[in-house]
């Protein structure tokens, strides 16, 4: 096991890559298989639960929306960076969510709320089809996953002060364990596992103004979206419950 003295998820060695597991089956995949499933779940269990605690903060509830988008291609996952300057998982790759307030009925509540404040993205296009199991971060957030389909139609307003970028990856890529890398590193005494799912963002002819501000995205090319972390084991959390 390696020990690293700088912690840099991008440069943490890979551990192994899933291949060997079966990727969901396309049929799962779409908005009725979705609403079945989640209708009638099948006996399984999370594979990822909680983080190392790496914080000295109080527990506190969250909850996240996990939208999936109804394109022509089919569903894809709408996906945020978070800006650089935020106290907590600055610039990392995340779902639209957040703490819960005290006016908030539940967590749906919250991750509809919270979706809405980061990137504007209207509840009237929502529809809530259920929860995945509670994840614990290493900051201590205990959040729960709220998995929703979205129609097309929407426009999004991300607030600049929290989202630096907002993307969405196609849900097969996320649900085909190919994708999925696992790492393990020694950083401050504690050993940390956790996956990535690396996806490069296509360049399409209508983002050559953002890509020629965008320094991380060479000329003509794509960028990578690092997932990691607390999103990546959301995700396979997901990725375990559709395949069961």
């Amino acid at each position: 096991m390696r020990t690293i003295s700088a912690f840099d998820p991008r440069q943490a060695p890979v551990t192994g890559v899933d291949a060997h597991l079966p990727a969901v089956p396309p049929e799962r995949l779409t908005p009725q298989g979705l609403r079945q499933r989640f209708a009638a779940p099948p006996a399984w269990q999370p594979e990822l639960r909680h983080e190392p605690r790496f914080a000295d903060r109080p527990p506190a509830r969250a909850a996240v929306l996990v939208p999936l988008v109804a394109r022509a291609g089919g569903l894809s996952v709408l996906l945020t960076e978070r800006t650089a300057h935020l106290s907590t998982h600055s610039g990392q790759v995340a779902f639209p969510g957040g703490k819960s307030d005290a006016d908030d009925a539940d967590a749906t509540a919250t991750a509809l709320r919270e979706a809405e404040e980061e990137v504007g993205l209207q509840r009237r296009f929502v529809e809530v089809v259920g929860e995945l199991p509670v994840y614990v971060t290493g900051t201590q957030f205990i959040v729960t996953p709220v998995v929703a389909l979205v129609r097309e139609g929407f426009a999004l307003t991300p607030n600049p002060d929290e989202v630096a970028h907002a993307f969405e990856v196609p849900l097969a890529f996320l649900m085909n364990p190919a994708h999925h890398r696992r790492h393990r590193v020694q950083w401050q005494g504690v050993t940390r596992e956790w996956f990535s799912m690396p996806y490069v963002e296509p360049l399409w002819a209508g983002d050559a103004a953002n890509a020629a501000a965008d320094e991380s995205r060479p000329a003509g090319e794509g960028v990578e979206r690092y997932i990691w972390g607390a999103t990546a084991g959301m995700l396979r959390n997901f990725y375990r419950f559709l395949s069961a």
